[in-house]
């Protein structure tokens, strides 16, 4: 096993001096190829030009001597100490950061990042990526060859952000390109990058405050989940009753990452809520009045979504890959199509029983696990204890084995 292991950040800066003195008695050095090219690597030290991590630590644990590890930015920070601290490889490090490229981007833009999320995109996370750019405001973006920005530009389709692109930041070719989404796929960018991805409205509540957490503010907006028919303007219209939307958010489980497909959006109160959750939230409706009202209400409650106007099940044959999807409008053939694209969960509900059994044997035979329950809410009047509303429908939900996420 090498005698020691240090790992080293670079950002472009002179090396300082713990950093020299580690590089300059390494019989070891791994790193990318501008790393190795570096003056300060000994002339007859072992190199290891970094593709794989885990590879190279394996050459490293194998080897008797002084190890040095150079990475971009701060290593720490999505990088390769993760991975050399693995108990397979038994390494003990010290590490020597430098300024993260994701600090690095935001100094190049002069713009705060306290609040912004920060994703990692290669060609496993890159959906997922993109996705936390639907929903989000501010997102930096740590890129991979394959999932860069012109990838970005291209699964952002009919969701208009700007890019802030940072390339081989703390080099002699460092370049910053501000261009829109639509845009980016129309070049050709040199790797490593970032990507700064803005757009959207602020939330109305926190616009301008210093905040006090990293990334979204968990506080934002009004609290409570399945919030009541007032805080969307009044009658929700059928199926759209407070405690079912929080049975149908149950079940689903939206989280940051997801896409969510909202049909039949109708007052927009169940997207709203799922944007709220972190998730991508595309909401379809054959009705304009039900997409402006929707496009109202995310607008004042500071919320991102995307709003499809058009008729299921047509109108879902081009949208991007649904993760869960409520089905409010539509029936069975919309349940069933919906199934055609294989999302981890879908939900819906009926009015009858025999609704529900149809719904129900159609996910069956597309190997959904199907469960339903008969919800019966009654809401009452509190200063007379009189019933006011009572509510029945049949919920049904369906979920495909287990998959990787």
């Amino acid at each position: 096993m090498a005698d020691r292991v240090t790992v080293i950040g670079w950002d472009g800066s002179p090396l300082t001096a713990a950093a020299s003195a580690a590089l300059g008695a390494a019989t070891l050095v791994a790193g990318a190829a501008h790393h190795l090219a570096l003056p300060e690597v000994p002339a007859g030290a072992e190199r290891i030009r970094l593709g794989s991590v885990a590879l190279a630590a394996r050459r490293i644990a194998a080897h008797r001597g002084t190890a040095v590890v150079l990475a971009d930015g701060d290593p720490g920070f999505f990088g390769v100490v993760r991975t050399l601290r693995a108990p397979e490889f038994g390494l003990e490090v010290e590490v020597v950061p430098a300024v993260s490229s994701v600090a690095a981007a935001f100094a190049r833009a002069g713009m705060p990042w306290d609040d912004a999320q920060v994703v990692v995109a290669h060609r496993r996370t890159l959906r997922r990526a993109v996705n936390v750019c639907r929903a989000h405001t501010k997102v930096a973006v740590l890129t991979s060859p394959g999932a860069g920005p012109a990838e970005l530009g291209l699964l952002l389709e009919g969701v208009h952000r700007s890019f802030v692109i940072c390339e081989e930041l703390g080099t002699a070719r460092e370049r910053v390109s501000v261009v829109t989404s639509d845009k980016a796929a129309d070049h050709t960018w040199r790797d490593p990058n970032v990507v700064i991805v803005l757009g959207g409205p602020a939330r109305p509540d926190t616009a301008g405050e210093t905040g006090w957490i990293a990334g979204r503010d968990p506080s934002a907006g009004p609290r409570g989940w399945s919030l009541p028919a007032e805080a969307y303007g009044g009658d929700l219209g059928e199926g759209e009753t407070q405690l079912l939307r929080a049975s149908q958010l149950a079940r689903l489980g939206p989280r940051v990452g997801d896409l969510v497909w909202d049909i039949g959006c109708g007052s927009g109160a169940f997207a709203v809520e799922a944007a709220r959750a972190g998730a991508a939230v595309i909401a379809v409706d054959s009705d304009r009045a039900a997409c402006a009202r929707t496009d109202a209400t995310a607008r004042r409650l500071g919320v991102q979504l995307q709003i499809v106007h058009g008729t299921a099940p047509h109108v879902l044959e081009n949208l991007p890959e649904p993760d869960v999807v409520r089905v409010a409008g539509g029936g069975a053939a919309v349940v069933s199509a919906v199934a055609d694209r294989r999302p981890q969960r879908i939900v819906t509900h009926a009015a009858t029983r025999d609704a529900a059994e149809l719904i129900g044997r159609d996910l069956t035979e597309h190997g959904y696990g199907v469960e339903c329950a008969l919800l019966q809410s009654v809401e009452l009047d509190t200063r007379a204890w009189t019933e006011k509303e009572r509510s029945v429908a049949f919920l049904l939900s369906g979920v495909l084995p287990k998959r990787g996420a």
